[in-house]
């Protein structure tokens, strides 16, 4: 086991990429608070856990209050806190045109504020067990998709936040602060995001090669695998670092064989 006797908050936790990592963790010896907005989803992952082997909080996490209950969740059910897992985020859709100041607001409480707001409930706590901070972005943190305005900048602020806190809790307090930039990953929500956008039932079973190169994008069970290493005391004093997930280079992509798939418009 890689997390023995760990404590670990995992917010979004009973869907998707966290509820991967949440039951990862626990299969690696590690206690759990699971976190998230479905109660039923939530019970039945502290059914599958088995006793004694993760907390549940169902609350939005951008709530006032709402990062320090998790905390202290956390405390009464297994009397410390090792590590903070940020991953509960809005994945939505907006470009400029769609994009008010409210809209972005809302965005920016629940996949920026909160993993801020959550880190500094448990500074006291992890300070004691020399833990950790993993925050959960994604590669659109970079530029992102056109349409994907308020996410991308939410996600970017996140990974500046990572940085700047993983340099400086490291040096005073020995709090190691990283995060993964996930790419495209097949959770329950993106793909019945993109069946709402119009694709058909079994979209990700053929995906062009400019999108997935390998012939099939991440699954979360991969990201939660790659999380054990950040949360684990193999990561060592390695901290303020942003490693992407994906299977092609975010920067500097070979550009697709078929240039046919390039639309050229007139000078």
């Amino acid at each position: 086991m890689r997390l023995p006797d760990k404590v670990i908050i995992v917010t979004g936790s009973t869907t998707g990429i966290g509820k991967a990592i949440a039951l990862r963790c626990i299969a690696e010896g590690a206690r759990v608070v699971v976190t998230g907005l479905e109660k039923d989803l939530g019970k039945a992952i502290v059914k599958e856990a088995g006793k004694g082997k993760c907390a549940l909080h169902i609350e939005d996490i951008s709530v006032d209050g709402a990062p320090q209950r998790l905390v202290d969740l956390a405390l009464q059910s297994f009397g410390k806190l090792d590590a903070v897992v940020n991953n509960a985020a809005m994945v939505v859709s907006s470009d400029i045109q769609t994009t008010d100041l409210t809209f972005l607001r809302r965005v920016m409480e629940v996949n920026t504020l909160a993993p801020f707001a959550l880190i500094k409930a448990a500074l006291p706590y992890l300070r004691k067990t020399r833990g950790s901070v993993l925050n959960i972005g994604s590669v659109n943190a970079y530029s992102g998709e056109p349409g994907l305005l308020a996410y991308s900048i939410s996600k970017g602020a996140l990974m500046t936040m990572t940085r700047n806190l993983g340099d400086t809790l490291n040096r005073t307090d020995r709090i190691r602060v990283n995060q993964i930039n996930p790419g495209w990953v097949l959770t329950e929500t993106e793909a019945d995001r993109k069946r709402k956008h119009g694709l058909s039932k079994d979209w990700y079973k053929n995906l062009p090669d400019v999108y997935a190169p390998a012939g099939r994008i991440l699954s979360p069970a991969e990201i939660a695998a790659a999380a054990v290493y950040w949360l684990s005391d193999e990561c060592g004093p390695v901290s303020g670092q942003v490693v992407e997930l994906e299977q092609y280079p975010v920067i500097g992509r070979n550009p697709p064989k078929d240039m046919s798939t390039i639309t050229k418009t007139d000078d």
